[in-house]
Formats: structure tokens, sequence, C-alpha cells
């Protein structure tokens, strides 16, 4: 029976993952550098430790750029282009849904707690989460499951109990490591990119119903695929 959702917050609430790597990509190109999706996609949903965007430059090309410059100027750019941004399709239906339903409500994040919270309140979802883990609660973040076993101990169920809502490969490993169920919802920049396969794959949450993720969650796995909307 399901008793919690579980949401990723960077790409998956709101897509701020498309903003970075336009910005990225942007500044690179100003010193003669193509950025790919391939590449960049080693720090999505996850830390800096496999690919550091503003150290590449650098370390990879020996280019002497002044690090923290390019920090202000990608920030800036990001900044700029999340202006544009706002909660992605389905996701307040869903929180609402949740709330309705009885469901409790988590969030599992690989960014600072401060990025999340801050943005939460912006977009006046904050008091729908009864439980956040961020980076700043476990040594590991995504595809490491720790932020999401934290979650499932902060909101009192089991894996069989939840269900996840990701954007990335990362999140999606971080989220089946830690055996829960998974809906895949890639953004701009994730939906180019390879990921397992899931159960369920929608490009937003407004094209899988909440009614029916409930019930198939219930249901036996050969008989819960909600039609065209699995994957």
């Amino acid at each position: 029976m399901l008793k919690a959702i579980i949401f990723d917050f960077d790409g998956t609430i709101i897509d701020t993952e498309t903003a970075w790597y336009l910005a990225f990509r942007d500044s690179y190109r100003e010193h003669g550098v193509d950025l790919s999706v391939e590449l960049y996609s080693g720090c999505i949903g996850t830390s800096l430790h496999t690919f550091n965007p503003y150290e590449y430059l650098n370390t990879h090309h020996n280019l002497g750029i002044d690090s923290e410059e390019l920090r202000r100027k990608v920030r800036a750019r990001h900044a700029e282009l999340m202006k544009e941004e706002q909660i992605r399709p389905g996701v307040r239906e869903y929180l609402e849904g949740a709330k309705a339903a009885g469901l409790k409500v988590g969030l599992a994040s690989s960014s600072d707690r401060e990025w999340v919270e801050r943005h939460l309140r912006q977009l006046g979802i904050l008091e729908y989460f009864d439980c956040i883990r961020t980076a700043n609660d476990v040594e590991k973040v995504k595809p490491d499951p720790a932020l999401y076993l934290q979650a499932l101990e902060g909101l009192g169920v089991t894996a069989k109990e939840a269900v996840a809502v990701e954007d990335s490969p990362n999140g999606m490993r971080a989220a089946c490591a830690a055996g829960i169920d998974c809906v895949v919802t890639p953004n701009r920049i994730t939906g180019l990119l390879e990921f397992e396969e899931s159960r369920w794959r929608v490009d937003d949450l407004s094209r899988l119903d909440f009614a029916e993720l409930v019930k198939a969650m219930t249901e036996p796995l050969a008989d819960a695929v909600p039609g065209e909307e699995s994957r």
C-alpha cells in the first residue's frame, strides 16, 4: 500500500538543470570548448566529484581561468535563465493529491538545504513536505541510496510503501538502490541521457494520473502498468 511519495528537487520539481547546463555551455564556448550533455551529465543529480564544471577548463584544458570569476558568471547566467522557469507540470497537483489522500510527502536532494528550501518557499510549496533530506544530511549523495534511506526513516515508511519521482539517471539509481519504485520525469537535458528500464517514464507528471499511480502501487506489477503512461 502506498503511504508516501518522495520527490527529487533539481530538475524534477523545477528545471534548474537545463539552466545550469546552458550557463556552463555558453561560458565554455567563450573559451573555445564544447561542453557535451554526456560530459556534463557527470554532475547531474549528484555531487561535483565525478565532473566539476567549475574546474574542468583548468584541469583538462590548462586554460588558467579564474575559477571564481567563472563561478560568478555562470551563476549570474543561471539566475537569468531561471526567471523563465516555473514549477514543472503536474507537480503541484501531485502534492495536493498526496495530501488529500493522506500520504506523507518527502524530498531527497543532492543539493544544499538552503538552496532547496529557498526555492521551495519561492514556489509556495515548502509546507507540503513532511521530511526533507539534502546533501547536508549524508556523507554520500546520489547515486548512493543514503538520501532515500534517510527520507524513508524520517517519513516512517518502508521502501515498498513509497514511490520516488526523479529526473536523472543518478537519482533513479539512488531510489532503486534503496528499493523504491521510481517515476522518471526527465527534463529537457536529462531527457537526452540513457536511463535504465523503469516502471514509469513520462515527460512530466501531468501525463501520469495520480489516482492511477496510487492504484498501480497496490496491484501486482504485471497488472499495474497504467496504459500508455508506462515505460
